[in-house]
This record gives structure tokens, sequence and C-alpha cells, in this order.
């Protein structure tokens, strides 16, 4: 790999252990509409980290439910997901070797996030794991990860080969392609994911690929 200056990092599922938590938040928010719709939930949930919880509620009643929402009800159930997540996910237990290698190489390396967690949220769970000084720049939803890699390749100069996307999501893959940067991918069940070049099943790896 070529001479890497830039790290972005997704955090559920390459950071932390946390996509689990997420897809029982869903089950639980969608369990009064029965089972069917439970396992409809969660199928494309997986199949599809990274999409925003914003993008999802409106896909799932619009889809499943045959229901138009507005965003008032859309933010209604995002504050719901987030008080059935946010402790959850800070007491899930980081990725094997993800916080040696943040904490060993942040002055090596420039470390970012991009997630589909929201902005405001993926601030207090970072600040409460006390790991946000490691990360120049943290963006969440709703700016979409495409987004997210411009404005960091941007602010900082970096040239697209400086750079590499770690992630275990289409969204991730996809981000990294359309900005021309490398990407790493984490081991998930996502068929996609396992046909990628650079694959690793933890950190304990990935001194093997940068």
């Amino acid at each position: 790999m070529n001479k890497i200056k830039a790290i972005i990092f997704d955090y559920d599922g390459v950071i932390a252990e946390s996509v689990n938590v997420k897809t029982e938040a869903f089950a639980e928010l969608y369990k009064p509409y029965g089972n069917d719709i439970v396992q409809k939930v969660i199928v494309h949930h997986e199949a599809n980290g990274g999409v925003s919880r914003f993008e999802k509620f409106k896909i799932y009643h619009k889809n499943y439910l045959g229901e138009d929402i507005d965003q008032l009800q859309v933010d209604k159930l995002a504050k719901q997901f987030s008080i059935l997540v946010l402790q959850k996910v800070i007491d899930s237990p980081y990725v094997v070797g993800v916080y040696d290698f943040i904490t060993s190489n942040y002055q090596k390396y420039d470390f970012h996030i991009s997630t589909g967690t929201p902005s405001d949220e993926i601030e207090v769970i970072l600040n409460r794991k006390s790991i946000r000084k490691y990360f120049k720049e943290v963006y969440g939803s709703p700016e979409k990860k495409d987004l997210h890699v411009k404005k960091i390749i941007k602010a900082y100069g970096y040239s697209n080969r400086e750079v590499v996307f770690i992630g275990d999501a289409l969204t991730d893959r996809d981000a990294a392609r359309n900005n021309n940067i490398s990407f790493i991918g984490r081991y998930t069940t996502t068929e996609e994911i396992k046909k990628e070049k650079l694959l690793i099943k933890d950190f304990s790896e990935i001194d093997n690929i940068i």
C-alpha cells in the first residue's frame, strides 16, 4: 500500500463490536408490528450497515408498513432508538487490537471517523470511552459518508493515495470507491465485502496491510 497519511474508520463493527446492539434496537421498535416485519427489518438493516437510522425508518414504514412518515415521526423514532442503544454502544467491547492500534499510532497517522450514527451521539460515545482525542475529524449522520470523505480530503489536502477507509459495510466501501481512496474491509456477513481484496478479521492483522 502507498504511503498512508490518514485512516478513516467506521465505528460500529470496526472500532466497537456494537452492530448487534443496533439490530436489537430495530427489532424492539418494530416488535409491535409482528415478527414478520421484524425479520424484514433485521435482514435489511444487516445488509445495509452504515445507512442512517433516519433513512431506515422511512424505508421500513413505507416498504413494510405501507406508511409515509413525516420528519416529526422519524425524529421521535430516532429518539427512542438512541435511548435503547447509547449506553449499550458505550459498553460494547472494542474490536480486537483496535484500541492498541489507535493509541499507539495516532501520531503516525491522522485518524478520522465516518459513521452512520448521528453526529451528536457519536461525539458522546467517543468522549465517554475517552478516545475522542485520538481523532481529528468525526462525522456522523445526517450527512452521507461520501461527503464525509470528500470533506476530510479537502480540509487536510491529502492526495487520494494517502487515505484509506476501514469499514465493514457497503456504504463504507462505496464512500471509498466514490472518492478514489483505498478500502480495507472487516469480515462481515455482507457477501460483497467478503469479495474485497484487502480484508482483516480484526486489528491483529492490520500491520500486514498498512
